[in-house]
């Protein structure tokens, strides 16, 4: 009888946890920064779409990362918003667009990558799985730990740094995005 309460309990719980990142669900060809965004196109033909991500596109294009991401994958890009990166110091931005900071932008971009394609619900149960937080290892090679926070998936930075997923699953034919409100970095 005790086990079978605690396994309804962890159920209950579950599902509780599913529902409570309900914004999190897919929708079929959601909207990213003004554009509809298109399970049938790749991560680079979608994103150059998005008034949101024209920072990180130009920042793609100049770490020279953008044949990788139309490329087969699958990825998980954890996709940051223009106003995420102007939260970064004063100058950072440029500094790193510059041609000889350029294994510097790829090392942050990189981060921001996961090999294979990670739903939101993948990510809930690893999180589940993982007693509540789930250690992901970037493209970079570095860790990004993600949790749940007042039903919302955070992810946190090696530095400590955080970012919050605030639109989750947008499907790409190459892979997903989660946009995210803050730049993860790296060691």
């Amino acid at each position: 009888m005790l086990h079978a309460r605690k396994t309804l309990v962890t159920a209950v719980t579950f599902i509780a946890i599913c529902y409570s990142v309900a914004p999190l669900t897919a929708q079929k060809d959601p909207d990213v920064g003004g554009s509809p965004m298109y399970a049938t196109k790749n991560i680079v033909q979608n994103a150059v779409n998005s008034k949101d991500h024209t920072t990180l596109v130009a920042a793609v294009k100049a770490a020279g990362l953008v044949d990788t991401l139309q490329g087969a994958g699958p990825f998980t890009v954890f996709a940051p918003v223009n106003a995420a990166f102007e939260k970064l110091p004063a100058g950072t931005v440029d500094t790193l667009l510059k041609p000889e900071n350029k294994d510097q932008l790829v090392k942050v971009l990189t981060y921001h990558v996961i090999a294979g394609k990670v739903s939101s619900s993948d990510l809930v149960k690893m999180i589940k799985d993982g007693g509540g937080k789930a250690e992901l290892t970037t493209v970079e090679g570095g860790k990004i730990t993600a949790s749940i926070s007042d039903g919302k998936v955070i992810l946190t930075d090696e530095k400590g740094g955080t970012a919050t997923v605030t639109i989750a699953d947008v499907f790409q034919s190459n892979g997903v995005i989660h946009v995210v409100d803050s730049v993860l970095l790296p060691n």
